[in-house]
């Protein structure tokens, strides 16, 4: 919600903050109106070069519509070195190869804005001759969100990104769009609450479409050892919320052999929601991989667009 600080003096000292309807002009203070809540002034959506079906673009575009916010496409393909064996060249790219890699990249400019469907002048089309993580990485300076689709496990790293490689790197909120997923709704969200820096920084970074929603769901899976405290850290969470307008409420569940994931899933799908928001590899990413992990799971498992933060 709006609010209004009064700073008062050569050093700008705070002198109080209150809602902004409730202001009165002070004479001689100077009256700064801000926002509390950042909001989403841009989104960067990842695009593969070979890519044909809507699915994160449109969610992209949708986002940027619904915040009035400008919309960077980027997309980037490695030319890789020569393979050579026992001194011989087994395969290299030729110059044509690279002609033909620089025009596709180009040429998918108009699919990108024809699917996006905002404004050409909220749309940047921006594309290089890189590793795509790599470059996502560097560009992602320019966003407040970065928008990728899941990736296929056996996609190669030259052509195709690794949104969790890329989601470790960047210090950007991450979303993560599934196949077959072109569009976001975000009235209903499920936020999985661990007491961890990754957590604590997505509920953050989730706020323009936290309060946004009509009906936010707070859940902790803990030890049955832990149940008091777990009420009172999602307690504190759903009250922290609520002074920003959420409409949330907030539940706990103790450990069974269902993966913590899986139970976020299965309760997305209870409530409606369309968006989960959870920290991003809280453990290590080849931690997760080997003994599996929350993040893990929801990346391989989740059918609806997950909000993540590393």
């Amino acid at each position: 919600m709006p609010l209004a600080v009064t700073l008062a003096g050569k050093a700008g000292c705070l002198i109080s903050v209150k809602r902004l309807a409730d202001l009165k002009p002070i004479k001689g203070h100077r009256t700064v109106c801000r926002s509390i809540i950042m909001s989403v002034a841009s989104v960067m959506v990842y695009v593969d070069s070979e890519q044909q079906e809507a699915g994160q673009v449109a969610v992209a575009g949708g986002i940027a519509r619904t915040f009035g916010a400008a919309i960077l496409g980027v997309s980037a393909v490695a030319v890789e070195p020569p393979f050579v064996a026992e001194g011989v060249i087994i395969e290299q790219t030729t110059e044509d190869d690279i002609k033909r890699i620089k025009a596709t990249l180009s040429a998918k400019e108009a699919w990108f804005r024809r699917v996006a469907g905002l404004p050409s002048g909220t749309v940047e089309w921006r594309w290089a001759l890189d590793y795509p993580t790599d470059f996502l990485v560097e560009q992602a300076r320019a966003a407040d969100l970065v928008i990728v689709k899941r990736r296929p496990l056996t996609a190669s790293h030259s052509h195709f990104l690794d949104p969790a490689g890329a989601m470790l790197r960047m210090g950007r909120p991450t979303l993560s769009v599934p196949e077959r997923v072109t569009e976001l709704s975000g009235d209903r969200i499920v936020v999985g609450w661990k007491d961890t820096r990754e957590a604590r920084l997505a509920v953050r970074d989730a706020m323009p479409f936290l309060t946004r929603a009509s009906q936010v769901t707070i859940a902790e899976i803990c030890a049955s050892s832990e149940q008091d405290a777990a009420r009172k850290r999602v307690r504190d969470v759903a009250g922290y919320l609520q002074r920003h307008g959420v409409q949330c409420q907030h539940e706990i569940r103790v450990h069974t052999a269902e993966p913590d994931g899986g139970y976020l899933v299965r309760l997305a799908a209870e409530v409606g929601a369309d968006l989960i928001v959870t920290g991003g590899y809280g453990h290590s990413r080849l931690g997760e991989w080997i003994f599996g992990g929350m993040t893990q799971t929801l990346l391989e498992q989740a059918p609806v667009c997950l909000l993540m933060s590393h």
